[in-house]
């Protein structure tokens, strides 16, 4: 369409045409802009303390996904993902200071993710970049809060199975009685980190095998079973050598669980770069 061309259609059409034909870049940045309460209560959060920073890995993945994409981003958004981001920053905003914070800050981070998805080429999938920008912000301290204690108690529980054949173990609320000897099972040993880096590895390694929306979905369950029985398995390694009257270094205990986590997240990219017939 040429300028003259455009110059005779009717204001409202012409706005439109230039609003559809405006770099993505530019479209980016001016959710980014406008999410600016939300990004300020982030840095905060994060900078005393209240929170492990593992959301920003989680950003710079989402930056790294937008670089990578650059050439191949569309000229023309999906209009349903452009309007879901353009309400969900508002209503980030409207309810800055009003809703909780993490609540409001969720409802912006999300807005970014929409906006990245409507200008997303066809290959890559929307759900693991909305998945993204959930892991972007910073709620370990609050899933530790609300859910470390149920998880605590299932891991003792399945350790307590385990071990079974081996001591005489007893479970007491999150603690196990191993021949005698107490070992709780702290809050560090609920596996919510664990949980984070798993749906981490599950998002990353989905975008990067052009997995569908349909195969990562499913596959979400099995990421989340991978990561409770590396859980349990690190707990039981860990309280059966306390039990037995081992006690380990620090590094030590470290080590087990990095080795675990190791395992874990190769389990989980398997799973997640599977090709299964009707797969695309």
């Amino acid at each position: 369409m040429t300028t003259s061309s455009l110059l005779h259609k009717p204001l409202f059409v012409r706005f439109a045409i230039r609003v559809d034909r405006a770099p993505a870049i530019t479209w980016l940045a001016l959710v980014a802009a406008s999410l600016a309460p939300t990004w300020w209560w982030m840095g905060q959060r994060m900078a005393d303390g209240s929170d492990d920073p593992l959301g920003l890995l989680a950003l710079l993945t989402l930056a790294w996904l937008t670089w990578r994409c650059k050439g191949r981003l569309r000229a023309s958004p999906r209009l349903g993902w452009l309007a879901a981001a353009l309400l969900l920053a508002l209503l980030s905003n409207a309810t800055h200071g009003a809703w909780p914070a993490l609540l409001s800050a969720l409802l912006g981070l999300l807005a970014m993710g929409a906006a990245l998805a409507a200008f997303l080429p066809q290959s890559a999938a929307t759900a693991p970049v909305m998945g993204l920008a959930v892991l972007s912000l910073p709620l370990l301290a609050s899933l530790q809060f609300y859910a470390g204690f149920p998880l605590r108690v299932v891991t003792a529980e399945a350790g307590r199975w385990l071990l079974q054949p081996f001591f005489a173990v007893e479970r007491f609320g999150t603690a196990l009685w191993v021949d005698g000897r107490l070992v709780i099972v702290d809050a560090p040993c609920s596996g919510v980190q664990m949980l984070w880096l798993g749906y981490f590895t599950a998002c990353v390694v989905a975008l990067h095998a052009a997995q569908r929306n349909a195969a990562f979905l499913a596959r979400l369950p099995a990421v989340s079973a991978i990561v409770l029985a590396g859980n349990v398995v690190r707990n039981a390694v860990l309280v059966a050598l306390e039990g037995s009257g081992t006690h380990l270094a620090n590094w030590a205990h470290e080590g087990v669980g990095l080795v675990v986590l190791g395992v874990v997240c190769l389990g989980i990219a398997a799973v997640m770069n599977r090709r299964e017939r009707g797969d695309v």
